[in-house]
Order: structure tokens, then C-alpha cells, then sequence
């Protein structure tokens, strides 16, 4: 209790500190791509044209458990990338999503998209990691076969998802999302 008293303060504060992230970046002139939530944005553009699909590990000391997925395009940065990507690029995201978190953590993985309102990064990105115990409950969950079942959040929110048997857990309609995964 002592923690979340102190935490408090400092949740109520990020979502106006972190809406106002936008994503002002243009790699056609590099000077838009220094602030700090453009980091991604240049990570994507050290990759070679070629490339889809890539991973990196958290940057942030805070997280050295946790794994990024990006895409090297930037047609899907700022606000509902989900909803901009389409469906068959969605699926490739997830299915990669899912066999770097099995190869990292077996049955105990998560990912997690956070929503427009938190994300402190504009460049998409979904969160790979391990999922905490106890983490799991039964509000705005989805039950879906596999990755062409995930469902897109339409309202700006993100999601987190992680393996329940041979089905996959959806949590939908949340914003501060990869808090259910180890740091």
C-alpha cells in the first residue's frame, strides 16, 4: 500500500506528460529524429530497406528482461498503428511476436501494446516478456485460436496477450499495458 501511495502521484501525472509524445519524426531530415521518443524511429532506419520485421532488447535499464518487436516502416507510427497496419502485416507481427517470446520464455511469455495515451516511444512497438504470475483476469478478455484471431483495438487503447493452453488470452481496453510483464 506504502508503494502505490508513492507511486500515485507519479501515474497521475504520465498520461498528460505522455500524450503530448506525438511523432513528429521524418527520416527524410534527421535533425526531426533526435528528440527521445523518436529513438525507435532511428533504430528502425539503421535497418536495412529489406527488412519487415526486427527485434531489440529494451533499451530502458529498468527492463532488462524485456524484448522489443518493430516494424521498419513508419506508415504505422503515432496514435492506433494496430488499426493502420494491414490485416496480413498484423498477422506476421504477432506470429513473429509470439515465436521470439516462446524461444525467450517457453509457456510463460506476454506481449503487450500500450495505448495511444501512455506510449512514450511514436514508433510502433509491442512489449516481449515474461508474464507475471497472478496478472491475469477476466474483464474485457477474448479467447482466440491464434494470431489471425487478435482482435484491433478501435478506440486507441492497447492490449496484452499471452498463451493459455493452445488458445491465446486477449486483454482489450486497457491503456498502461506491459505492467503484466517481469521488468
Amino acid at each position: 500500500m506504502l508503494r502505490l501511495l508513492v507511486l500515485l502521484p507519479l501515474l497521475v501525472q504520465q498520461p498528460a506528460r505522455i500524450a503530448e509524445v506525438g511523432c513528429h519524426c521524418d527520416p527524410g531530415q534527421p535533425e526531426t529524429m533526435q528528440a527521445r521518443q523518436c529513438s525507435l524511429c532511428r533504430e528502425a532506419e539503421r535497418q536495412a530497406p529489406e527488412t519487415e520485421i526486427f527485434f531489440v532488447p529494451d533499451a530502458s535499464p529498468r527492463k532488462p528482461n524485456r524484448w522489443l518487436l518493430l516494424v521498419r516502416s513508419h506508415a504505422y507510427d503515432g496514435e492506433r498503428g494496430l488499426e493502420k497496419m494491414p490485416a496480413a502485416l498484423r498477422k506476421r507481427v504477432w506470429e513473429a511476436a509470439i515465436r521470439k517470446a516462446r524461444e525467450l520464455w517457453g509457456d510463460a511469455w506476454g506481449l503487450a501494446y500500450n495505448g495511444d495515451k501512455v506510449r512514450t516511444q511514436c514508433h510502433f512497438h509491442i512489449h516481449i516478456g515474461k508474464l507475471l504470475k497472478g496478472v491475469e483476469l477476466d474483464r474485457n478478455l477474448r479467447v482466440v485460436n491464434g494470431p489471425a484471431e487478435i482482435p484491433v483495438p478501435k478506440d486507441g487503447s492497447g492490449l496484452w496477450i499471452h498463451p493459455h493452453g493452445r488458445r491465446l488470452h486477449v486483454h482489450m481496453n486497457e491503456q498502461i499495458c506491459e505492467t503484466v510483464l517481469m521488468r
